[in-house]
């Protein structure tokens, strides 16, 4: 083999700039530079990930930059330098380009087609023949790689919480540049009644504030649904805690529908609430966040200052369900995997395409969807189940012995919970003002949630 020359080098170190730059993006450093007559008519790093590109490998990167300087897709005479052995796609591309000469640094033993796996350049019975070298700066480039993976492993370790086998986790990279959703992700895995599952909450805002607002999503949202509330609460100086509850958002997912019970979410939302050891409440509920949260209070009144309920309801058993409500539950019985993001679209027409498929991002397939064909069924609707005793007491204690503040907003238009509904609630609480009526809103409130969060500081007195 002629050895390399000190031209040779420097490009290569051009290489290990772009890997470097692929590192640094959170991609696997592979760098590329296309060289002809020693002039650099292209370069590239990798940016599958980034670019959610399949064929962003640093190599075609870096062909697709010279052809376009060149003006032509055949790149005769041109030299590639990359940091690591060319996998089969990419070894395709420079044979397509006619590219003459390819050095790389390391080489990949599981996936290398310059000889490590097979060696696409050496095949007699393709039309064109790449020449390879292989071993330039090859130290630099296994441990540019080798760091990167390592610094990899030892981030999964610090975030890993084993999987049930009976559960689904839905892949972070769903969740990435969601409009409107900066949060980092704070988890909870070793509470009893999580039973090894991991939940996801938001928790912003100072930990010594005076007030923490504790929001409660329902069915089918997470606590992206708070997205509107949550800065008006923060910037007023507050502390905002938002749990996507077990089978919804970024929180595990179990396969069997039979896990779904109202006293199994009712479990880990007391135990998460003592974990914290959360004080100064404003609990936030809405839709299955009422059903569960309204019920929480009465365990340990010392914690809670205030509740802000919209569209809602106590199910005690001992009323008939609404109809709104009963026709939601067949038609989720009919089409158990309608389209969350259309739902939001209708009833939120103010809403951006991108907003709307927030809400099915935590739902890959049908598979991750057991919450949303449970909840509608779980619903007390007769007096001797466990929930709905649970409920008869909670209504008992808002009625009687709740002292804190409330404030109510109901959706005017709102299939399920009718402004009625939501006047008949708030005079079943004591000390409860009228609600406040939102005119243009429907069932998810929280898209209007500016505007309450606002009236709620006002009322409570924290602005």
């Amino acid at each position: 083999m002629t050895p390399f020359t000190p031209a040779d080098e420097a490009f290569m170190q051009l290489a290990l700039a772009q890997a470097r730059l692929a590192g640094q993006a959170g991609e696997i450093p592979v760098g590329a530079v296309v060289v002809k007559d020693g002039q650099v008519l292209g370069s590239g790093h990798n940016v599958s990930i980034t670019e959610s590109d399949p064929t962003g490998h640093a190599e075609v990167v870096a062909l697709r930059n010279a052809a376009k300087q060149q003006g032509n897709y055949r790149l005769d005479g041109c030299t590639l330098y990359v940091t690591l052995e060319p996998c089969a796609m990419c070894a395709g591309a420079l044979l397509h380009a006619r590219v003459g000469r390819v050095v790389f640094g390391a080489k990949d033993p599981k996936a290398g087609a310059c000889g490590s796996v097979l060696d696409l350049f050496a095949s007699t019975q393709l039309n064109h023949h790449t020449h390879a070298e292989s071993g330039l700066l090859a130290q630099d480039c296994s441990a540019q790689l080798n760091g990167f993976f390592g610094q990899l492993r030892l981030r999964q370790r610090a975030a890993a919480t084993p999987l049930r086998e009976d559960a689904l986790r839905t892949p972070e990279s769903r969740f990435v540049d969601l409009p409107d959703y900066p949060w980092a992700p704070h988890y909870h895995h070793d509470l009893e009644g999580l039973q090894g599952l991991r939940l996801h909450y938001l928790d912003e805002g100072p930990t010594d504030a005076a007030t923490t607002y504790l929001c409660l999503h329902g069915n089918p949202t997470w606590s992206y649904l708070y997205r509107k509330m949550i800065p008006v609460w923060t910037a007023a100086g507050c502390r905002v805690i938002a749990p996507d509850l077990i089978g919804f958002g970024k929180s595990d997912k179990p396969k069997r529908e039979s896990v779904h019970t109202f006293e199994f979410h009712r479990c880990y939302l007391l135990e998460l609430i003592e974990a914290l050891d959360l004080k100064h409440v404003v609990l936030v509920v809405q839709d299955w966040g009422g059903l569960l949260g309204l019920t929480l209070p009465m365990e340990a009144p010392q914690r809670y200052v205030g509740l802000v309920i919209m569209n809602t309801m106590l199910a005690t058993g001992d009323a008939g369900l609404p109809k709104g409500f009963l026709d939601w539950r067949a038609m989720c019985a009919k089409l158990p995997q309608y389209d969350i993001a259309r739902l939001m679209q209708r009833g939120n027409p103010q809403l951006s395409a991108a907003e709307c498929q927030a809400y099915n991002k935590p739902f890959p397939d049908a598979g991750h969807r057991a919450a949303t064909r449970a909840f509608p069924r779980l619903v007390a609707n007769h007096t001797d189940s466990e929930a709905a005793q649970i409920a008869q007491a909670a209504a008992h204690f808002l009625r009687q012995e709740w002292k804190g503040r409330t404030f109510v907003a109901a959706g005017a238009k709102d299939p399920v919970f009718s402004v009625e509904m939501m006047q008949q609630l708030a005079g079943s609480i004591r000390g409860c003002p009228a609600p406040l009526v939102l005119q243009e809103a429907g069932h998810f409130v929280q898209e209007h949630g500016q505007i309450i969060a606002e009236a709620t500081l006002r009322a409570f007195g924290d602005r």
